[in-house]
């Protein structure tokens, strides 16, 4: 099962005709890699956001903007374990916006950028000559932290699977304002070998199946082990907030028992972890809930294509 967004991004990816050669991860990761040469490589990612999807200016400043467009590459650096390195961003302005809109813009992606020594080194500007809404494109770069980046094809049947922080109620405000868990996503691939990752930018459901898909795997999660966070639990189903609301830019990855066991047992970050359910060989995503019931684990976290 999947997206139409899914369905579409398979489909661009089965006419590729890039070799895993030049390019080691290529279309439907978190970012593609393309090899360097003499064992050098660089992660490159891209994210477009637009006022009235992502945000909303009548509510929002340009400032928190530019900050959000920043974190959300950032995420997807944070998901392949890498370091960021430098970001080349696009704006399409209203009409009516000039030099001061622009300068309250950088300010935050400047303020989100540095905090991870991530540099702006470029971009384009340009206005819509009719109506339209302001639009911001990033494309960033990376590097691997170490090793091999983590990809989210590889989870193993019998992995466990965790994630970083709570989960659900983001549009209260901290989808505007998260932390990418780049530090946290370095410092679990050099504390355990990571099977898979993947950043929780469409849900918990919809995140995961990206993962089993990915791996020809299946998964069970268990209701009572996912972290609700305090603004998902104000909502009238609050474990549906934690699976489907997306936007909660947290870590979902999988990893061997006895390297999840020592992961969690030797965890110090200020930010949880939480191991919340195992890969099967079912093909297929189930959710234990509360009272032992086992359920399907419907795909419906947000779609960009519907």
């Amino acid at each position: 099962m999947s997206t139409r967004e899914d369905a579409i991004v398979k489909w661009f990816a089965s006419r590729s005709d890039s070799s895993r050669q030049d390019f080691p991860i290529g279309i439907g990761d978190d970012m593609a890699q393309v090899y360097l040469g003499a064992d050098k490589s660089v992660l490159v990612t891209t994210d477009i956001l637009s006022d009235g999807v992502h945000f909303d200016l009548k509510k929002t400043g340009l400032e928190q903007v530019g900050y959000k467009a920043i974190a959300v590459s950032l995420s997807d650096c944070a998901a392949m374990a890498s370091v960021p390195v430098g970001a080349v961003v696009s704006v399409v302005m209203p009409r009516g916006y000039g030099k001061k809109e622009l300068k309250e813009l950088h300010n935050g992606i400047v303020k989100s950028a540095k905090k991870f020594g991530c540099q702006l080194i470029g971009g384009d500007i340009t206005c819509w000559r009719g109506d339209g809404p302001f639009v911001i494109n990033v494309a960033m770069l990376s590097r691997p932290a170490g090793g091999k980046p983590i990809e989210r094809s590889g989870a193993k049947v019998g992995d466990y699977i965790c994630v970083t922080g709570e989960l659900g109620g983001s549009d209260a405000g901290r989808h505007l304002s998260f932390e990418p868990r780049v530090k946290e996503a370095i410092q679990i691939s050099r504390m355990a070998h990571i099977n898979s990752m993947i950043d929780i930018s469409d849900g918990l459901s919809s995140d995961l199946n990206r993962i089993c898909s990915s791996s020809g795997v299946g998964a069970i999660i268990e209701a009572k082990r996912i972290p609700i966070s305090q603004a998902a639990q104000q909502k009238k189903k609050p474990l549906a907030s934690a699976l489907n609301d997306g936007e909660d830019f947290e870590l979902l990855f999988t990893l061997p028992g006895k390297e999840c066991e020592g992961l969690l047992s030797r965890w110090k970050g200020e930010i949880g972890l939480t191991r919340i359910g195992q890969i099967t060989d079912r093909c297929k995503m189930q959710i234990k809930l509360r009272d032992g019931r086992l359920n399907e684990l419907k795909i419906e976290g947000y779609d960009h294509l519907s």
